[in-house]
């Protein structure tokens, strides 16, 4: 009968002989196992620190930078001249009774009332309608003086209309826009009132007879198409602040624009690399069977 501990022993032997390169030979009683991962562990390990090093210095060198990149966006916009934003439109009814008045509406150019008159301090009623025809802008601030206060009862409506015959109106009420800061009974200044000016918007108000209605507009944004021919953006931004005459207001109003979807460019602090450790499998020591002497 074959001795238990003899075929254990032959078993153990077997498998060393299959799994293990015996790395220690000095130690009689104990060997150690290896388990497989040896070489390959140690040159992963290495290769991977190493990409993951150049991938820091990569980062580190700015060599793609998100400011940088938002400085090229910004960039990119059109800027308009701050002596050249801004609409003066005066309107006089001088025909005996209350009369609405028609400002823009370059599509539909309705014909305004007899005794009625809308001029443009700038340049002329007829040359603003047509080129915001091509090239539509943004209204951002009003100024809207009259010489008689009962003038700011009637409302404003600021119209849309298609081509297909759909129309929408928003009404606008100068009395909301009152305030101890508007000094004077004949002038509302309204820095929220807001305006796109295309060949479909209008703005319509009755004014009453013998009135005058000067409405100063500032212009915020614009489109371009000349642009185009220079390869440039069409669009174009006042990046100057709009001038209210209160110090307190005006100094608040200094800050980046924010009107065509950019925001204000934020200084962003620099996260610290999170680096990645790998842990090596443990060496499990086994201890060796003796074989018993006979």
């Amino acid at each position: 009968m074959t001795d238990y501990n003899d075929e254990l022993m032959r078993y153990e032997e077997a498998a060393e002989d299959q799994y293990d390169d015996y790395d220690s030979y000095d130690d009689e009683d104990e060997d150690d196992f290896d388990s497989g991962f040896e070489g390959a562990e140690d040159g992963y390990d290495d290769d991977f620190e190493d990409d993951y090093d150049d991938y820091d210095d990569y980062d580190d060198d700015g060599e793609y930078d998100d400011d940088s990149y938002d400085d090229y966006t910004k960039s990119s916009i059109g800027k308009i001249d701050p002596n050249d934003r801004t609409l003066t439109v005066v309107v006089t009814n001088a025909s005996g009774a209350s009369a609405q008045a028609v400002i823009f509406g370059a599509n539909a150019e309705n014909a305004q009332p007899n005794g009625v008159v809308v001029d443009i301090e700038e340049s002329s009623h007829k040359e603003v309608r047509e080129e915001s025809k091509a090239n539509p802008f943004k209204i951002a601030g009003m100024k809207y003086s009259v010489n008689n206060p009962l003038q700011f009862d009637n409302v404003l409506r600021i119209e849309r209309r298609t081509a297909s015959g759909s129309k929408t109106t928003r009404v606008y009420q100068p009395r909301n826009a009152t305030s101890p800061q508007n000094f004077t009974q004949s002038l509302i200044d309204d820095d929220n009132f807001e305006m796109d000016v295309t060949g479909q918007d209008s703005l319509r108000v009755v004014v009453e007879d013998g009135v005058t209605a000067v409405f100063t507009f500032t212009i915020k944004a614009r489109a371009n198409l000349g642009n185009l021919l220079k390869g440039q953006n069409v669009a174009e931004l006042s990046r100057a602040p709009r001038t209210t005459g209160l110090p307190q207001i005006d100094l608040a109003r200094r800050k980046r624009p924010t009107a065509l979807g950019l925001r204000p460019k934020r200084r962003r602090s620099r996260r610290p690399v999170r680096r990645r450790i790998v842990r090596r499998p443990v060496r499990r020591r086994v201890s060796r069977l003796r074989r018993r002497r006979r």
